[in-house]
């Protein structure tokens, strides 16, 4: 009852669909409507990208210190325009052969927030006829802006405005609702996910819907959280259908325009780390979702945590594409999730394509809560982080981060993956930022292969006895990073890999580590890698481009061997997945050099190189 493949009977829904021809501008947060993160250009390419350098650089202008502001956009290029995301949330045009600014629309209107700005991952162009539309989102706002002028469509919702608080089928009084991934466009629809937080106070709930793209019109909504007769409603216990939050789609959705579909990875219910309330497997929280864009009708699901109180969410778009297994091509969904496992899919029917086994996992010893006895556990590929934290896991660069991290550990309740959360504290590993993130992966089509960038982060969760009055039986008392004396990773490095995957075998062509920290090096502690925020990009030259490290690098690997062939030390963090595109006869690499992460500092700036 927890896994259905459902093969949908629907004239709209196409068996046989071909991929389309790869563009040379990057029109898509993801690349393309299927997130591959893959560009056919080859103008930079093995032999000559030890000679790229910058060419150009924007600065927003609205980056702040307090508080700290990042960048988490990547560009998208449609028809010889750039459109980005500032640290304040602003929409701007830009020249992708200068740099230069074209317009800004400012959701503010000149006005600074107090609050923190959020983030946003990117925006959406769509286009019908003369129609030409940016859809971008500030928090709960979502905005229809004129792509060539900048200004508001006054036809679209409240004069060019949509608020996504509104027509959620949930009582949203006193609830929160944020939206930071780029929205999804399907013929005259767009999609949106969002939803709200981790709790253990009443959060909204993540429910998919499909609006007009024209006047703003709730077309169709798919409840995260079934309803009394819809189906997986059965998986909630009692009346907490009602009052649960969560399940929301926060790090972005992917289409198949041919076939009609689209897919999201959803996150865990709220309260993330107690479900004694919603005890059942909780659909569809934790589930690679397949939905009939058209109708919003459910075509199969995969849940990949049941009943989830370890806040392991799918981080990241599902990644469509056509692989290669057995000589034979097949349209795949490929899913990265913070535990570290990489699902294979069949797109039109949701079955694995590598054996998954349910195996046992502990009892909960937290009154009141009843843990799902099993999860499932996919034999391939292997995982591309750590599961679990043993004593030997304890980092060794020096013996006062030993000695540090080891009473911790001693005061904590440790195992493998799925240990459950306790009331004295349990270490979380890979921890909630992952593994694998939002930046998800990148699929390379000659090769046959992804690539993913991971990490080795621990987590702290303690429980406590909520106060008398507050609603809700447990809250949180802790669930911060775990690090040595020095705020480092608590875990023995490295700390960050790429990894290159064949996706014929499952198995890894090559695994690199990814990064260091400057000071450590200087101390003899080399090759640690770093923590990484966003993703991977890859290109017919035969390139992988990824940044994110916090020795501020952007690197260019070998597709083929994983050796590092350039890179380039940022002004700040370059917390972002880069973007590539050709203009002018030229091939650009653009990163977002925003900072702003884990006390770096922040900034303001695009970078475009080229040869």
């Amino acid at each position: 009852m927890l896994r259905r493949d459902f093969l949908a009977a629907s004239a709209a829904v196409s068996l046989q669909a071909a991929p389309s021809a790869p563009s040379k501008e990057w029109r898509v947060y993801g690349g393309d409507d299927g997130a591959s993160r893959y560009s056919a250009s080859r103008v930079i390419n093995k032999k000559n990208v030890a000679k790229l350098k910058p060419a150009w650089s924007h600065h927003t202008e609205d980056a702040s210190t307090r508080p700290a502001t990042s960048i988490e956009c990547t560009p998208i290029v449609v028809d010889g325009t750039m459109y980005v995301t500032t640290p304040q949330i602003k929409t701007r045009a830009i020249d992708p052969l200068t740099g230069k600014t074209k317009w800004t629309f400012d959701p503010l209107r000149g006005q600074r927030s107090r609050s923190a700005p959020g983030v946003s991952r990117g925006v959406t162009y769509w286009q019908q006829g003369k129609e030409k539309r940016i859809f971008s989102v500030f928090r709960d706002q979502l905005y229809s802006i004129d792509a060539v002028t900048g200004e508001l469509d006054d036809k679209f919702a409240a004069k060019g405005i949509l608020d996504l608080k509104l027509e959620l089928d949930h009582d949203m009084t006193g609830l929160s609702f944020r939206h930071t991934s780029p929205v999804v466009v399907f013929e005259d629809l767009v999609i949106v996910g969002g939803g709200g937080g981790e709790g253990p106070y009443p959060e909204a709930p993540g429910h998919i819907r499909a609006y007009d793209a024209r006047t703003g019109k709730r077309r169709w909504i798919f409840h995260t959280v079934p309803k009394p007769g819809e189906f997986g409603h059965e998986t909630w216990s009692g009346d907490s259908w009602k009052t649960t939050g969560g399940t929301n789609c926060w790090a972005g959705m992917s289409l198949d325009p041919k076939r009609g579909i689209v897919f999201a990875g959803i996150g865990s219910p709220s309260f993330d780390f107690y479900g004694g309330n919603r005890k059942g497997a909780n659909l569809f929280g934790n589930c690679v979702l397949a939905l009939d864009a058209r109708t919003g009708k459910r075509v199969w699901h995969f849940q990949t945590v049941h009943h989830d109180v370890w806040d392991y969410d799918l981080p990241a778009q599902p990644v469509l594409i056509t692989i290669r297994q057995k000589g034979k091509p097949v349209d795949a969904v490929i899913q990265p999730t913070k535990q570290g496992f990489i699902y294979f899919f069949d797109r039109a029917t949701g079955k694995p394509l590598f054996p998954v086994e349910e195996r046992p996992i502990p009892k909960s010893d937290v009154e009141g809560e009843e843990l799902w006895p099993t999860q499932p556990f996919p034999l391939k590929p292997p995982p591309v982080s750590k599961q679990g934290f043993a004593e030997a896991d304890i980092t060794d660069i020096s013996p006062e981060a030993h000695a540090h991290v080891k009473k911790i550990f001693d005061a904590s309740r440790t195992g493998g993956l799925f240990t459950p959360v306790a009331k004295g504290g349990v270490l979380i590993h890979p921890g909630f930022r992952g593994g694998p993130l939002w930046g998800g992966l990148a699929f390379d089509p000659e090769r046959n292969r992804i690539f993913v960038g991971s990490d080795e982060w621990t987590n702290r969760v303690v429980l406590g006895d909520a106060e008398p009055g507050a609603g809700y039986r447990y809250s949180l008392l802790e669930r911060g990073p775990v690090t040595d004396h020095e705020g480092y990773p608590a875990f023995r490095p490295p700390w960050g890999h790429m990894t290159a995957i064949d996706c014929d075998s499952g198995d890894f062509v090559w695994r690199v580590v990814n990064g260091e920290f400057p000071e450590l090096k200087q101390r003899g502690v080399k090759k640690t890698g770093t923590p990484s925020h966003g993703g991977a990009i890859c290109t017919a030259g035969g390139l992988v481009f990824k940044a994110g490290t916090f020795d501020k690098m952007i690197r260019a690997f070998d597709s083929d061997s994983g050796e590092v062939l350039w890179e380039y030390e940022l002004p700040s963090g370059g917390f972002a997945t880069p973007c590539t595109y050709e203009a002018g006869g030229k091939q650009y690499v653009v990163i977002a050099s925003g900072g702003g992460k884990d006390g770096s500092a922040a900034n303001d700036e695009f970078i475009a190189f080229s040869l």
